[in-house]
């Protein structure tokens, strides 16, 4: 027996019909030219019943890998194919996005000012419009981030510990690395864990910059995701991915020196304790200092600028505690998932110097 067709589904001032899609735009604030500024949406109201979730990106608005991710997605999604209703924000911070800036106009981190408040700042106007229209009518998020300027993230989902679903759900997402990440007052994981809406998040790439592998494994994993909880079919004939390492501890190796650094080692990369990463030296290369690896583990970050004061952070390292579990051989994460089978036609990994 077919489900009846669900209702249409109503959003600011709209009603979006079953197995239809629609552009909205809602009003946020004014910019200093008077012009109203808003948060762009588009709606997918599938034609048969089911959860309600949302991807969101550029909520830091230098970190447009994410807006990518959401425009390929588009490209596999039709709303009469869809069992419930997907909303897809791709510049959360409309501002920044615009300005290529991680921050608002304010100076404000939007990712810690929710919950907001309608007459408040600029971010708290921001934070507390999403939260209305898209927090609080979704059962699921996905929220997509890059590494800050600068620097390079390998493809990571970060959750919070504890949460078997959440679990459940990234491991559908297959990315690279799981990590169990601790969650941040006024972030918008922390808001939606306190309205009970389970969130994963999704780091990859390098802030202002696009890059082939951050967006192949992004729009695989999010199609993965909705296949798993019965939004769409699953695309292809089903196939064994790669299990995730999992990792619940992590740490900055930072420069040992002020000067220039020659780096043998990149994100994806596995290490062992003692395992070179990079050499600081002076201008002319001289008394160069030696970074090594203080336990077992993946990059997970690295820096790409390699002028460097002492102190700054170069290498972003996840112990692993079981080293088979990123295989006997292998030197590389990346490498090892540019071989493996893809659920969709695969992109050519990127070059090194693409990223650096």
């Amino acid at each position: 027996m077919q489900s009846s067709a669900p209702e249409p589904f109503r959003i600011h001032d709209r009603a979006i019909a079953p197995g239809s899609s629609e552009i909205l735009t809602i009003p946020v604030s004014q910019q200093v030219t008077g012009l109203d500024a808003s948060l762009a949406l588009k709606v997918l109201h599938g034609a048969k019943p089911g959860p309600a979730v949302f991807v969101s990106a550029a909520i830091h608005g230098d970190e447009i890998v994410g807006t990518a991710i959401i425009q390929r997605l588009l490209d596999h999604l039709m709303p009469e194919d869809i069992a419930g209703t997907l909303i897809l924000a791709p510049a959360v911070n409309i501002y920044g996005f615009a300005s290529h800036s991680r921050y608002l106009p304010d100076r404000r981190d939007l990712n810690r000012s929710f919950p907001g408040y309608e007459h408040g700042s600029l971010a708290a106007q921001l934070a507390h419009c999403f939260l209305v229209n898209v927090i609080d009518r979704c059962s699921l998020g996905i929220d997509l981030h890059t590494a800050a300027i600068h620097r390079y993230n390998l493809p990571q989902i970060r959750i919070a510990s504890g949460s078997p679903h959440l679990t459940e759900l990234a491991m559908a997402f297959a990315p690279p690395i799981i990590i169990e990440s601790p969650l941040r007052p006024g972030s918008m994981r922390a808001l939606a864990a306190e309205r009970e809406v389970p969130m994963l998040l999704l780091e990859a790439g390098e802030a202002l910059r696009f890059d082939r592998y951050s967006l192949k494994v992004g729009v695989a994993g999010v199609l993965r995701v909705l296949a798993h909880i019965g939004m769409i079919e699953q695309h292809g004939e089903a196939h064994e991915t790669d299990v995730p390492v999992r990792a619940n501890r992590s740490s900055w190796v930072r420069a040992p020196r002020g000067g220039v650094t020659r780096r043998v080692r990149k994100s994806g990369d596995i290490v062992k304790k003692g395992s070179l990463l990079a050499v600081v030296g002076g201008l002319f290369g001289e008394d160069g200092l030696e970074l090594v690896s203080p336990f077992d583990g993946v990059i997970i970050g690295h820096a790409t600028l390699p002028v460097v004061n002492q102190g700054d952070a170069l290498f972003h390292i996840a112990e692993v505690e079981t080293m088979d579990a990123v295989g006997k051989d292998a030197r590389s994460i990346a490498d090892a998932m540019a071989v493996s089978q893809p659920p969709h036609p695969p992109t050519p990994m990127m070059d090194e110097d693409e990223v650096l």
